[in-house]
């Protein structure tokens, strides 16, 4: 009876926890149908039919696929970057010996705990030496030196890739970067594809430094443009609504796609 009795209660506070994080995406998408008046005034659950009134005074001021193009050209290779060259960072410290390598990890460790703000000065100017003042590349380059990946994916690979797996390798004859990319890469699926979704949040969410680097409007980002939404539709909720909902979607498929590939590195460990 107690067991009975644990399992409804587990599953009803996973059903609780789960339209906790479902519904603010729903009232975004929700609210993005209907007009200022009825979203200030009443609580909406059910879709309206303003939506396609609110993208059209949306596109009237601001070209919101101009920046979501932008966001895109920017996450996409970020997010490659950061997952390739973390693992194999991460890979590196994790199977190979070298001096100063504790060191190193640790100058790795205590980078993330600088906030980005205390940087935001030195990063201006290093790209205005650099002539990346107005470009995307400020935020691609910093993929290649991801320090959250290569924390993240270490204990996986010394977890997941044994090194006799390595050695057997090496005596057929494979070079270090055959192995890490037909051997190790395999088996740290999961991990990239978790870390991958972080590093798409954090890029895609990314407001200070495009506004910092970026000054013509046509290279505007999403975030950036739906600042400056704000500020055009001081009382126009549902446009405001609209481009939040776009903004939101990418991340929603991008979870979609990775998140099966986390569950199934989770029933692979529970298998073994």
């Amino acid at each position: 009876m107690k067991y009975y009795i644990s399992k409804v209660l587990t599953a009803f506070l996973l059903l609780c926890l789960l339209i906790i994080s479902i519904v603010p995406f729903y009232l975004v998408m929700v609210n993005s149908t209907y007009d200022s008046v009825k979203i200030v005034t009443q609580l909406n659950l059910l879709p309206g039919l303003s939506g396609w009134k609110n993208y059209k005074a949306l596109q009237q001021h601001t070209n919101i696929w101009l920046g979501f193009r932008n966001s895109l050209l920017i996450t996409a290779p970020f997010v490659l970057l950061s997952g390739y060259f973390g693992a194999l960072t991460a890979f590196g410290f994790a199977k190979y010996e070298f001096k100063a390598k504790r060191i190193l990890f640790s100058i790795v460790l205590a980078s993330l705990m600088l906030p980005t703000q205390l940087s935001i000065i030195g990063f201006y100017f290093l790209n205005l030496k650099l002539g990346l003042i107005n470009t995307f590349w400020p935020f691609i380059i910093p993929g290649i030196a991801n320090a959250s990946a290569v924390f993240f994916l270490h204990g996986m690979i010394q977890q997941s890739v044994p090194d006799s797996m390595m050695e057997a390798a090496r005596m057929e004859g494979c070079t270090e970067f055959r192995i890490f990319n037909q051997i190790v890469m395999p088996c740290i699926i999961p991990g990239i594809a978790t870390i991958s979704i972080f590093n798409f949040v954090s890029s895609w969410n990314n407001y200070m430094g495009p506004l910092i680097i970026l000054s013509e409007a046509k290279k505007f980002t999403m975030p950036i443009l739906i600042a400056t939404i704000k500020g055009v539709y001081l009382s126009n909720y549902g446009a405001m609504y609209m481009a939040i909902f776009i903004s939101i979607i990418p991340i929603i498929l991008i979870y979609s796609v990775l998140s099966r590939y986390i569950i199934h590195g989770l029933t692979i460990g529970a298998e073994k």
